[in-house]
């Protein structure tokens, strides 16, 4: 399949919800008169894409070319949200070790599945991969992720419940270097991005993470259930207060009929979407593009194109 496929069977749910509202209010349309302006903003809140980024496609369709309709001049300025946020950064070549991803997120939002899928996707491309289970205080958690390990042929270290979580993150660096392995993908416990002391203890990890191996980590990606709509661009702002987030995994794509918090957060807090979820399988987890995203919400076939 596709990525282009994928993602646009995975967004089928959203473009039967608000979306589809969205699409039909500027469907074949060359300019909209107040009225349907308005109705268009309240579609696009709705849609959890924002205020912020709902102003700025607004004005898009108001004061686009003259020459395209009001579906092409909508899909413009949707690309432009997106590609405002800088590009997810990659990992990089580390200058010694192992290269380190750490992955937060808040429990629920798909953390620890998504390390998993990160693991065969880079397995998939040849790379020695070991996954650390740093999420000490939810017992299923380790024994998920080595599940993982074993199903995507990666190493693994875990450690005892209670264990401290920076402490074993900066074990699992000395164990990945030891063991030659390319990347180390470190899953830290669930935190409540509403607890202070939480996110102090994620920037804890990060600490232990650079003083095992200067220059680590070298990429923190935030998972964000995309069912959550605003909540997740609260999660966002604040896990990004307690450390730098280079990147979203937003999961559980094909589940939600909304779908807009991507633009959300992209306008207002200029981080890009890494990877986007698109099912439950192993490989159901593909790097973002903007062009294929905005092609899955608002169709070609909107503006008159293929």
């Amino acid at each position: 399949m596709s990525l282009l496929g994928s993602i646009r069977d995975s967004l089928a749910k959203t473009r039967a919800g608000l979306f589809g509202a969205v699409a039909a209010a500027v469907s074949g349309k060359r300019a909209l008169s107040p009225d349907e302006l308005a109705a268009l903003e309240e579609r696009l809140l709705l849609a959890d894409v924002g205020l912020a980024a709902t102003e700025r496609l607004l004005a898009a369709v108001r004061e686009g070319p003259a020459d395209q309709d009001a579906a092409a001049r909508l899909r413009a300025g949707m690309r432009a949200v997106l590609d405002g946020a800088p590009p997810a950064r990659e990992d990089g070549a580390a200058a010694a070790g192992p290269r380190v991803w750490l992955i937060a997120g808040v429990n629920g939002s798909g953390k620890t599945t998504s390390a998993g899928k990160l693991s065969h996707l880079l397995r998939s491309a040849g790379r020695a991969v070991m996954l650390a289970a740093a999420d000490t205080y939810r017992a299923a958690a380790a024994e998920q992720l080595r599940l993982w390990a074993d199903r995507t042929g990666a190493d693994f270290i875990g450690s005892r419940p209670g264990a401290d979580p920076a402490g074993v993150a900066f074990d699992a660096v000395s164990a990945a270097a030891a063991r030659g392995s390319d990347v180390l993908l470190v899953d830290t416990a669930g935190r409540l991005h509403t607890q202070r002391h939480l996110r102090d203890e994620l920037a804890k990890v990060r600490s232990a993470i650079a003083k095992r191996l200067p220059g680590a980590p070298h990429r923190t990606l935030l998972v964000l259930d995309g069912t959550a709509g605003q909540n997740g661009l609260s999660q966002a702002r604040l896990f990004s207060e307690a450390v730098p987030i280079d990147g979203i995994i937003l999961t559980k794509l094909d589940g939600t009929a909304k779908g807009g918090v991507v633009l959300a957060i992209a306008e207002e807090l200029k981080i890009p979407v890494a990877y986007v979820g698109t099912g439950e399988g192993p490989g159901d987890l593909r790097p973002f593009d903007a062009g294929e995203f905005v092609d899955g919400l608002i169709p070609r076939t909107a503006d008159g194109g293929a």
